[in-house]
């Protein structure tokens, strides 16, 4: 269970959302923050009330704007404390890229180092237009991980990421649409609004038809040869044989809006 305060998370109805509570340093991470990030990813996937996670950050000013610096000293000064670390950001971005239900990055402002892993594992990303996107560690003299860059370059391809990466520099949300990096770019007086009738349109559709298409997706950016495509197949095959399946051909014959159980 999630205790640290600085992680907050909260439901509206089949919508779990994650906020990351640090506004006063832009809701930079801490060693705890990311580990009681991960133990909130991990109710949210067993709590089957949750059908849509959204993970956002405390205020305007920031999604995440990296890591903590002012804890380097305590949490990143030594190989066994940088392991450590390490450990637990891949450990949330890896939860993320393989959790089973839909997850909606809810970015406003700063989206920098560790928030662009945060936001880059999650399915769907939304900006508002002063959003602004970074990957500064070769300003830092920090290395960048294996799985940290495949994420990110399966979105953007290599192109963009060896820009992001040998510049350090900032990206406007403008470029940030424009090299796929996110969805849509909203303004910032209909952002909130938008991402919440997004996720409660996902929210209302077939759970276990977004759980196929999602591990599909999944597979898809996986090499050829290890591509798990009979679990593919099952997940599809669970879909047609599902109570939901029945439900939403009674429902487009009634003319009535389906209501989907997620129950196989």
């Amino acid at each position: 269970m999630n205790t640290n305060n600085k992680i907050v998370s909260s439901m509206d109805g089949a919508v779990g959302t994650l906020t990351f509570n640090n506004p006063e340093r832009h809701n930079a991470l801490s060693l705890d923050m990311w580990r009681a990030a991960a133990a909130t990813l991990e109710d949210f996937a067993g709590n089957p009330a949750v059908r849509v996670v959204v993970l956002t950050g405390a205020g305007t000013k920031a999604f995440v704007s990296g890591a903590d610096i002012s804890k380097f000293e305590n949490e990143r000064a030594s190989a066994e404390a940088v392991t450590a670390y390490n450990a637990a950001a891949d450990k949330l971005q890896q939860l993320l890229l393989q959790f089973d239900k839909p997850t909606i990055a809810f970015i406003r402002g700063y989206c920098v180092g560790g928030g662009v892993n945060i936001a880059v594992g999650c399915d769907l990303r939304i900006c508002n237009e002063n959003s602004r996107f970074a990957v500064p560690a070769a300003r830092l003299g920090v290395g960048y991980g294996y799985s940290a860059i495949g994420a990110l370059m399966n979105l953007i391809g290599p192109q963009f990421v060896q820009e992001m990466l040998f510049t350090a520099r900032q990206f406007d949300a403008a470029q940030a649409l424009q090299m796929g990096l996110v969805n849509r770019v909203v303004p910032e007086t209909e952002i909130e609004v938008f991402v919440r009738e997004l996720a409660g349109t996902i929210a209302t559709n077939a759970p276990l038809t977004i759980r196929a298409a999602k591990r599909t997706v999944r597979e898809l950016l996986k090499e050829s040869s290890q591509r798990d495509l009979d679990a593919c197949e099952l997940l599809v095959k669970q879909c047609f044989e599902s109570a939901d399946y029945q439900e939403g051909r009674r429902a487009f014959m009634e003319k009535r809006k389906p209501v989907f159980t997620g129950h196989s």
